[in-house]
């Protein structure tokens, strides 16, 4: 099925006409210096922390480690972006038009070198997809509602793992430690997480709509219509969690690309547990770590380097994994994760802007074919 829209899109002139890539805000200096901590980073990583006092022997594991298991992170890292590819085909949706495969897998991969390498959260990724989508045709507010849908499908299994692996372990559902501060506490984390976004979902349609009137009517300044534009965002975020919730309802197969993510995202990690002992962790004990390391991708920090890192590590190790064991593991796992994809993201981030050129070729098509008929009328 063709991704290209059938209908001239009701874009505005200007950003019609706009084909540059959004820019992400970074000069030189910014440049070299997020160049300077990732490669201190690294260093201080493969070559000092080695040098620390009990952690040198374990750490020549690394050099041992079984190339089986290895392989198998590589592609379970590899094949989990599957996931997000799927997901984001689903959500994104245009007059029952679906974007193809190979455009959903540039957008998705593109996105992802645009976060590794240029902004921390995933906000360089967010920003690309979204002038991506608007390329292909959707209106400004129906992005942003399909972008909403997706980081909640996407993220309600983060909270539902948190929720279901922290009380788990903590009661003794689960085999493995339970130490209360890294199994209660990120529990009820996404129990707030996922009742908050519900919550949301109640946000009425109109809101944004009253509040504009509100602040249009006599005896109102600069606050009612500041607060008029902030409605914009609960709005959007209300309208994208009723989305998720439709898709759910509507059982479309792509929503299990969240559980593919996130399954071989974690799968990668128990690879590399497996690649440097045999004595590795409780899968449950593996998936709580996991999430809470993955809170360090809010820190602004270079796609979470050493946010991440530090945060799985200091959880395995509250879990009682060995610290160095602990240490290879994660280094391992993000070398797989963070660094793997790059190079396939930054090729499809130059194939994306092929691929909106022909986007933005077919949709001036369509519109030199419509202007006889519409001159004749």
């Amino acid at each position: 099925m063709s991704g290209a829209p059938i209908e001239t899109p009701n874009l505005p002139p200007e950003e019609d006409d706009d084909e540059a890539m959004p820019r992400v805000a970074f000069t030189r200096r910014s440049a070299l210096l997020g160049g300077f901590f990732i490669l201190s980073f690294v260093g201080f990583m493969y070559f000092v922390l080695p040098q620390i006092t009990g952690l040198g022997e374990t750490w020549r594991r690394i050099e041992h480690g079984d190339p089986l298991w290895l392989v198998a992170a590589a592609v379970f890292a590899m094949a989990s972006y599957f996931g997000q590819v799927w997901l984001f085909r689903v959500v994104f949706v245009r007059d029952g038009q679906q974007l193809s495969w190979h455009e959903s897998y540039e957008v998705t991969l593109a996105g992802v070198a645009a976060s590794r390498l240029f902004s921390p959260a995933g906000a360089g990724g967010l920003a690309l997809a979204a002038w991506a989508m608007r390329r292909w045709g959707l209106e400004r507010r129906v992005v942003a509602t399909n972008l909403f849908a997706f980081l909640v499908l996407l993220y309600v299994v983060y909270d539902l793992a948190l929720i279901i692996g922290g009380f788990g372990l903590y009661l003794g559902v689960f085999s493995g430690p339970a130490p209360f501060a890294i199994t209660v506490v990120p529990a009820v984390f996404g129990l707030i997480a996922l009742t908050g976004t519900l919550l949301i979902a109640l946000v009425p349609k109109d809101v944004e709509v009253k509040l504009q009137h509100w602040s249009e009517s006599e005896g109102h300044g600069f606050l009612a219509r500041l607060l008029a534009k902030l409605a914009t965002v609960p709005a959007s975020f209300g309208e994208g969690v009723r989305l998720a919730i439709r898709v759910l309802r509507g059982g479309e197969r792509g929503i299990f690309g969240s559980l593919i993510w996130w399954g071989l995202s974690i799968a990668t990690l128990w690879a590399c547990f497996h690649a440097f002992s045999h004595d590795t962790p409780p899968i449950a004990v593996i998936i709580v770590a996991f999430y809470v390391g993955m809170l360090g991708n809010v820190l602004p920090l270079p796609g979470g380097v050493g946010g991440v890192e530090g945060g799985m590590i200091g959880a395995f190790t509250a879990f009682g994994v060995d610290f160095g064991y602990a240490t290879v593991a994660v280094l391992a796992y993000r070398a797989f994760s963070f660094w793997l994809p790059t190079i396939p993201g930054a090729l499809a981030y130059l194939q994306l802007r092929r691929t909106v050129a022909r986007w933005r070729g077919e949709r001036r098509a369509v519109t030199a074919s419509e202007r006889p008929a519409t001159a004749n009328i």
